[in-house]
């Protein structure tokens, strides 16, 4: 059994499909599929249910692949640990919620620092970072309302305050109760704290509208489409503007910590490590108040 037959597999496990690995891997379709054959041969099993529409992992595949997921990623930390040196470079995966205030001063520091790390920026919701994470997808990701997980480790960014918002016309929270609920997709942490509070409320509200984008969120919001929650310090320029109204919430559904996440058994590269310590240089410096927010600020201009 070689490596790479591991890797070509874990691609098709993860992509459904053997041509569409065979892209991703730049190997011709023929040879991706004879490598799988190859593989299935030696564990005496097959390791996919083959169908028009791709492939779909069996039982035995799936066991398969969490072995072979830790096996290469064993493999990478090892790679990883020979060729760290004293100067970060080389490739950063990072993932974030949208909502990240202190994300552009973190990010231009660190790559003013060390400008030879390739940094990439993936955005998503708290749960589905975390998957990212666990599936060692990911070098590290900022989130909100976690959790403590056995093999995650949690660095404390800042606290936040969340608001509910509303257009600028004048109405009560009783008001806004029953108004469309514009939020990201399941899985994030806004949203859950909304739903848990109009349920304790005695509202059920089934108007709810999914958004990709925080910017989006809040033009929706401006135009009076419904309400949202979200951090204050990501609205305080549009509240100062009339754009927007704030209303405050109980402690219990207001108070937020956004954390950094890294796994616990992850390799702590240089290249991590000075991204850790960036992080920790901005925990305790104020975001300022007006500076425009992070989502309106495109990641190759940092």
């Amino acid at each position: 059994m070689e490596i790479k037959d591991l890797r070509i597999f874990q691609s098709v496990a993860h992509l459904s499909s053997i041509s569409k690995a065979a892209n991703e891997l730049n190997f011709v379709q023929s040879h991706v599929t004879a490598r799988i054959k190859l593989l299935e041969t030696e564990l005496q099993t097959q390791l996919f249910h083959r169908h028009s529409r791709g492939t779909t992992l069996n039982s035995e595949g799936k066991k398969l692949l969490a072995y072979s997921e830790k096996i290469l990623s064993m493999i990478d930390d090892m790679k990883k640990a020979f060729q760290d040196s004293d100067s970060p470079s080389g490739t950063l995966e990072i993932g974030t919620v949208e909502t990240v205030i202190k994300l552009p001063i973190i990010l231009s520091s660190y790559h003013r620092n060390y400008p030879n790390v390739d940094l990439s920026l993936i955005t998503g919701v708290t749960e589905e970072l975390i998957d990212q994470i666990l599936k060692r997808k990911l070098d590290g990701a900022f989130v909100t309302g976690f959790s403590p997980h056995p093999d995650i480790e949690q660095i404390e960014v800042f606290q936040e305050n969340l608001v509910l918002i509303s257009n600028d016309e004048r109405r009560s929270i009783d008001e806004l109760k029953n108004k469309p609920l514009l939020v990201f997709n399941t899985g994030c942490s806004y949203r859950a704290r909304l739903e848990r509070w109009l349920s304790e409320e005695g509202i059920i509200n089934g108007k709810i509208m999914e958004f990709g984008t925080l910017e989006t969120i809040l033009g929706s919001v401006i135009s009076g489409l419904g309400i949202s929650l979200v951090p204050k310090s990501t609205v305080r320029h549009l509240e100062m503007e009339g754009a927007i109204q704030c209303h405050p919430l109980p402690d219990k559904y207001s108070k937020i910590s956004t954390v950094f996440i890294i796994r616990k058994d992850a390799y702590l590269t240089n290249t991590l490590n000075k991204f850790i310590e960036t992080i920790d240089n901005f925990t305790t410096i104020a975001y300022p108040p007006l500076l425009t927010p992070y989502y309106k600020v495109a990641v190759n201009e940092i």
